[in-house]
């Protein structure tokens, strides 16, 4: 049976069509570095338009008044500031993040064992997505710190190019509390948004083949498989919209200037719950949405292409 290993005994990472051994896991690896890096990126215009919005709302009115106030004062160019560390850290981040979660999900379902995996694999997903995260916030912090800044800082008040950007925030790291200081909200924002991300991804995944699409799943197509995993991952990725949103205001109040030195305490309670709940919102889902649905597509993409099949399902 293909859930035992060698050995004869229970063995999660025996679930799959392929065993999880160090060259899985290191595809995996490899594929989360393509999923987050080149989607975030591609992403940066709507970034600095939320950004933007979250820290100046009377300025920046909405996505489209947004996009044309930057780029009526900063040209195209400034709809990609940031793009540089955006890539890097987010590189960093998936590589962390979706190696991990592999990692962390077979072993807690072996520590687990047969009967509890089963029954209450819901909980071992939220477990495993939230322990990968905490350690890729630690790889991004200090980028997603530097893109916040060069994204929200007037024109012509801080360095574009990454590396300059990096020895600036170096350099007044007393003031931008760089490289962790971010940390806080950033686990804040991206454990309950991975948490969703990974788990209702799965839930919707599997409810698609069991509801949906009700043959065995290696009688779809590999066309159809991955357009069930970029639907369930934009449907996933609208719910992480919403989840994390305003730890995600709070990191880019942190990156004004007029914000600098106040405790995080204090910045939520000049903005507001509402306001750090709500601005910027609709682009985020937008943006989120899109982002987590292509994330997903090419993660099972590129491990469909190593033979390791597509996440999720029966």
């Amino acid at each position: 049976m293909d859930h035992l290993a060698p050995s004869g005994k229970w063995d999660a990472r025996y679930l799959g069509p392929v065993p999880h051994d160090g060259k899985y896991y290191t595809n995996c690896i490899i594929a989360g570095i393509l999923a987050c890096g080149t989607t975030h990126a591609a992403m940066t215009p709507l970034d600095v338009a939320k950004c933007n919005m979250q820290v100046n709302p009377s300025k920046y009115r909405g996505l489209i008044g947004g996009l044309r106030t930057i780029v009526a004062e900063e040209g195209g160019k400034g709809l990609w500031k940031g793009v540089g560390p955006t890539f890097v850290g987010y590189s960093l981040q998936g590589m962390f993040k979706f190696g991990l979660y592999e990692v962390f999900k077979d072993v807690y379902m072996n520590m687990a064992g047969e009967e509890l995996s089963r029954n209450y694999k819901g909980a071992i997903w939220l477990v495993a997505s939230a322990s990968s995260e905490f350690f890729a916030d630690i790889a991004l912090c200090p980028l997603e710190m530097t893109k916040v800044k060069i994204q929200t800082s007037p024109s012509g008040t801080f360095p574009i190019p990454m590396s300059a950007a990096l020895r600036e925030m170096s350099r007044t790291k007393v003031e931008t509390r760089f490289p962790f200081g971010s940390l806080v909200p950033l686990w804040s924002r991206q454990i309950p948004y991975t948490m969703a991300k990974f788990s209702f991804f799965e839930y919707i995944v599997e409810l698609s083949y069991r509801h949906i699409f009700t043959a065995p799943k290696e009688t779809y197509s590999q066309p159809t498989q991955l357009g069930i995993t970029f639907a369930s991952g934009y449907l996933a990725g609208v719910i992480c919209a919403v989840v994390s949103h305003p730890a995600d205001s709070l990191v880019s109040q942190m990156g004004k200037a007029a914000n600098k030195g106040k405790s995080l305490g204090q910045i939520a309670s000049e903005v507001g719950i509402a306001s750090l709940a709500t601005q910027g919102l609709g682009t985020r889902v937008i943006m989120i949405g899109t982002l987590t649905g292509l994330q997903w597509w090419i993660y099972d993409s590129y491990k469909t292409a190593m033979g390791m099949g597509t996440t999720g399902g029966k």
